[in-house]
Protein backbone atom coordinates (compact mmCIF):
# COMPACT_ATOMS: atom_id res chain seq x y z
CA UNK A 1 0.00 0.00 0.00
CA UNK A 2 1.30 3.45 -0.88
CA UNK A 3 2.09 5.81 1.93
CA UNK A 4 0.08 9.06 1.87
CA UNK A 5 2.15 11.84 0.34
CA UNK A 6 3.42 14.21 3.03
CA UNK A 7 2.82 17.91 2.59
CA UNK A 8 5.99 19.68 1.55
CA UNK A 9 4.71 23.06 2.65
CA UNK A 10 6.25 22.82 6.12
CA UNK A 11 9.65 21.32 5.36
CA UNK A 12 12.20 22.29 7.97
CA UNK A 13 14.80 23.77 5.59
CA UNK A 14 12.37 26.29 4.07
CA UNK A 15 10.74 27.05 7.42
CA UNK A 16 14.07 27.80 9.14
CA UNK A 17 15.30 29.90 6.21
CA UNK A 18 12.01 31.80 6.09
CA UNK A 19 12.10 32.37 9.86
CA UNK A 20 15.60 33.90 9.59
CA UNK A 21 14.59 36.04 6.61
CA UNK A 22 11.34 37.14 8.26
CA UNK A 23 13.24 37.88 11.46
CA UNK A 24 15.61 40.15 9.53
CA UNK A 25 12.63 41.88 7.92
CA UNK A 26 11.01 42.27 11.34
CA UNK A 27 14.13 43.95 12.74
CA UNK A 28 14.23 46.31 9.73
CA UNK A 29 10.55 47.09 10.27
CA UNK A 30 10.97 47.77 14.00
CA UNK A 31 14.00 50.02 13.47
CA UNK A 32 12.25 51.90 10.65
CA UNK A 33 9.15 52.32 12.79
CA UNK A 34 11.18 53.82 15.61
CA UNK A 35 13.05 56.18 13.29
CA UNK A 36 9.85 57.25 11.52
CA UNK A 37 8.20 58.01 14.86
CA UNK A 38 11.17 60.15 15.91
CA UNK A 39 11.82 61.93 12.61
CA UNK A 40 8.22 62.62 11.57
CA UNK A 41 6.65 62.84 15.02
CA UNK A 42 4.12 60.13 14.23
CA UNK A 43 2.38 57.92 16.74
CA UNK A 44 3.22 54.28 17.14
CA UNK A 45 0.17 53.23 15.12
CA UNK A 46 0.82 55.80 12.36
CA UNK A 47 4.30 54.37 11.79
CA UNK A 48 3.14 50.79 11.08
CA UNK A 49 2.41 51.15 7.34
CA UNK A 50 5.40 53.33 6.36
CA UNK A 51 7.84 51.01 8.13
CA UNK A 52 6.07 47.99 6.67
CA UNK A 53 6.51 49.37 3.15
CA UNK A 54 10.21 50.04 3.73
CA UNK A 55 10.78 46.50 4.97
CA UNK A 56 8.97 45.16 1.88
CA UNK A 57 12.03 45.67 -0.33
CA UNK A 58 14.32 43.90 2.12
CA UNK A 59 11.75 41.15 2.59
CA UNK A 60 11.30 40.45 -1.11
CA UNK A 61 15.01 40.37 -1.84
CA UNK A 62 15.90 38.11 1.07
CA UNK A 63 12.90 35.82 0.56
CA UNK A 64 13.66 35.37 -3.13
CA UNK A 65 17.36 34.75 -2.60
CA UNK A 66 17.38 32.66 0.54
CA UNK A 67 14.03 31.40 1.81
CA UNK A 68 12.63 29.48 -1.16
CA UNK A 69 15.73 29.18 -3.35
CA UNK A 70 14.05 31.14 -6.15
CA UNK A 71 17.10 33.16 -7.19
CA UNK A 72 17.39 31.43 -10.57
CA UNK A 73 13.73 31.41 -11.62
CA UNK A 74 14.06 34.31 -14.08
CA UNK A 75 10.55 35.36 -13.05
CA UNK A 76 11.37 38.24 -10.73
CA UNK A 77 8.69 40.58 -12.09
CA UNK A 78 5.98 37.94 -11.71
CA UNK A 79 7.20 37.06 -8.22
CA UNK A 80 7.34 40.73 -7.25
CA UNK A 81 3.69 41.29 -8.28
CA UNK A 82 2.57 38.22 -6.34
CA UNK A 83 4.80 39.16 -3.38
CA UNK A 84 3.21 42.61 -3.33
CA UNK A 85 -0.28 41.06 -3.23
CA UNK A 86 0.68 38.82 -0.31
CA UNK A 87 2.46 41.74 1.39
CA UNK A 88 -0.61 43.96 1.21
CA UNK A 89 -2.72 41.20 2.77
CA UNK A 90 -0.02 40.65 5.38
CA UNK A 91 0.16 44.37 6.10
CA UNK A 92 -3.52 44.36 7.02
CA UNK A 93 -3.01 41.26 9.20
CA UNK A 94 -0.04 42.93 10.93
CA UNK A 95 -1.93 46.20 11.39
CA UNK A 96 -5.06 44.50 12.73
CA UNK A 97 -3.11 42.21 15.07
CA UNK A 98 -1.09 45.15 16.38
CA UNK A 99 -4.14 47.35 16.92
CA UNK A 100 -6.13 44.62 18.68
CA UNK A 101 -3.19 43.79 20.95
CA UNK A 102 -2.61 47.51 21.61
CA UNK A 103 -6.26 48.01 22.52
CA UNK A 104 -6.09 45.26 25.14
CA UNK A 105 -2.63 46.29 26.32
CA UNK A 106 -3.57 49.94 26.79
CA UNK A 107 -6.87 49.03 28.43
CA UNK A 108 -5.68 46.41 30.88
CA UNK A 109 -1.92 46.64 31.39
CA UNK A 110 0.43 49.10 32.98
CA UNK A 111 2.72 50.88 30.50
CA UNK A 112 6.35 49.80 30.73
CA UNK A 113 9.19 51.74 29.15
CA UNK A 114 12.90 51.15 28.75
CA UNK A 115 15.63 53.68 28.02
CA UNK A 116 18.36 52.37 25.73
CA UNK A 117 21.74 52.39 27.48
CA UNK A 118 23.90 55.32 26.41
CA UNK A 119 21.01 57.24 24.84
CA UNK A 120 17.86 59.11 25.65
CA UNK A 121 15.68 56.91 23.41
CA UNK A 122 12.76 55.60 25.44
CA UNK A 123 11.07 52.44 24.17
CA UNK A 124 7.48 51.66 25.09
CA UNK A 125 7.64 47.93 25.82
CA UNK A 126 3.86 47.54 25.48
CA UNK A 127 3.86 49.05 21.97
CA UNK A 128 6.87 46.96 20.97
CA UNK A 129 5.21 43.79 22.24
CA UNK A 130 1.98 44.61 20.40
CA UNK A 131 3.90 45.27 17.20
CA UNK A 132 5.77 41.97 17.49
CA UNK A 133 2.45 40.22 18.15
CA UNK A 134 1.00 41.78 14.98
CA UNK A 135 3.99 40.66 12.93
CA UNK A 136 3.70 37.18 14.41
CA UNK A 137 0.05 37.02 13.34
CA UNK A 138 1.09 37.32 9.70
CA UNK A 139 4.13 35.00 9.83
CA UNK A 140 2.38 31.69 9.10
CA UNK A 141 0.03 33.06 6.46
CA UNK A 142 2.99 34.76 4.76
CA UNK A 143 5.03 31.59 4.76
CA UNK A 144 2.23 29.50 3.27
CA UNK A 145 1.25 32.12 0.67
CA UNK A 146 4.82 32.81 -0.42
CA UNK A 147 5.62 29.11 -0.65
CA UNK A 148 2.45 28.09 -2.53
CA UNK A 149 1.71 31.28 -4.50
CA UNK A 150 4.49 33.86 -4.78
CA UNK A 151 7.45 31.64 -5.63
CA UNK A 152 5.54 28.91 -7.43
CA UNK A 153 4.25 29.04 -10.96
CA UNK A 154 0.47 28.99 -10.51
CA UNK A 155 -0.63 30.59 -13.77
CA UNK A 156 -2.15 33.47 -11.80
CA UNK A 157 0.27 36.09 -13.13
CA UNK A 158 -0.42 35.10 -16.75
CA UNK A 159 -4.19 35.34 -16.18
CA UNK A 160 -3.72 38.73 -14.47
CA UNK A 161 -1.73 40.07 -17.45
CA UNK A 162 -4.52 39.00 -19.83
CA UNK A 163 -7.13 40.80 -17.70
CA UNK A 164 -5.06 43.99 -17.56
CA UNK A 165 -4.53 44.16 -21.34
Amino acid sequence: MDQPKKSKIFNSKDLIAYFLVAGTGAVVQLVCSSLIQDWFHLTFQESIWPSYMLSFVVGFTLTKLFAFDARRTNQTRREMVKFLMVAVFSGFVTDLGTRVAYYFSSSYLQVYTYVLPGSTKEININEMGCYIFGMGCSFISNYILHKTFTFKSTGFYDRLKVLIR
